[in-house]
């Protein structure tokens, strides 16, 4: 896969992520009740859990994702290395958050579970457009090899 394909399907997730991450800051400073079919979204939003140095999980989540859209704007190894980075420390505080969820807030949001679906799958684009930006040394050679 090309280097611009895997910046598209990140784009693309990211959107998705924004998408999902701006309905429920919208929905939280509204005070809209949040469409849910589990019926512990309401539950996990208002918990302790969901707001993190006073600032509420779903911002901080629509503040990463429009960062790792930026990165997709531009070509090369620092955009990569800086997507990739936000991406895991995304994965690691969904998947912390998802351990709230199921064993300290005993309820599910399944939007909640829709972005860590689109975390994940973000992540492991993020990881590829790293690796083939930062080739291994012993590709490089096997590179060389075959130009001559």
């Amino acid at each position: 896969m090309t280097e611009g394909r895997l910046r598209a399907a990140i784009a693309a997730l990211a959107l998705a992520g924004i998408g999902i991450a701006a309905y429920l800051t919208y929905a939280r400073y509204s005070g809209t009740q949040i469409a849910c079919s589990t019926g512990g979204c309401e539950t996990v939003q208002h918990s302790r859990y969901a707001v993190v140095a006073g600032i509420p999980v779903a911002v901080l989540g629509l503040v990463g994702y429009v960062a790792i859209l930026v990165t997709t704007f531009f070509r090369g190894a620092t955009a990569a290395a800086v997507c990739v980075a936000l991406a895991a420390f995304g994965l690691i505080f969904a998947a912390w958050l998802l351990v709230a969820q199921l064993a300290l807030i005993h309820a599910i949001c399944q939007w909640c579970v829709a972005s860590d679906v689109v975390i994940t799958l973000l992540s492991a684009a993020a990881l590829m457009r790293y690796l083939l930006a930062f080739p291994r040394a012993g590709d490089a050679q096997a590179l060389a090899g075959r130009a001559l």
